[in-house]
């Protein structure tokens, strides 16, 4: 059924992973065909593996009350590649396909409105992606007797922390 996929069985739920190219067919196809009936879409999802060629992979979690079954579609892209946006097969999906935007920078093109959800629209960068900095660009304070608000760049002092770079085990402090 899907060319060039791979499926298995993990935890008691299948997995297939299918070509990005591919994704929007197979899951117009998962959702009206009626030996699958997959009409909940529940999430979708995202995991970054930088050191990959396709560093993310994105997954779409279906369920089928019919069926009373679950399955996981996966497609693995690199940064510059787009996947087609869902939302016209499940509406939810707008919202979901809108978080793995602002978390993780990847595109779904066909989306009628992009936006970040999660972020400020200011915010540069994307925090779920590994090569984001740990502490942000940016620190936000408030200061409630001024009743106003401070942003300014992140410095991080390294003078007072101590590097042990020895065995652990056989440091005395």
């Amino acid at each position: 059924m899907f060319p060039q996929s791979l499926s298995y069985i993990y935890n008691g739920d299948l997995y297939f992973k299918i070509p990005a190219s591919k994704l929007y067919s197979v899951m117009y196809f998962l959702k009206m065909h009626s030996h699958s009936q997959y009409k909940i879409l529940a999430d979708i999802c995202a995991v970054d593996f930088p050191w990959k060629k396709n560093r993310f992979q994105v997954y779409y979690n279906l369920l089928s009350i019919s069926f009373n079954s679950r399955l996981n579609i996966f497609v693995e892209i690199d940064e510059q590649t787009s996947l087609k946006s869902v939302a016209n097969i499940f509406n939810v999906a707008a919202w979901f396909e809108r978080e793995v935007w602002d978390m993780f920078g990847i595109y779904f093109s066909e989306h009628k409105d992009l936006r970040r959800i999660l972020t400020d629209y200011g915010f540069k960068g994307h925090p779920l992606r590994k090569d984001f900095p740990l502490s942000g660009y940016t620190e936000v304070r408030y200061f409630h007797n001024e009743k106003r608000i401070l942003v300014e760049e992140v410095s991080l002092m390294q003078d007072y922390r101590t590097f042990y770079f020895n065995n652990s085990w056989s440091i005395n402090i």
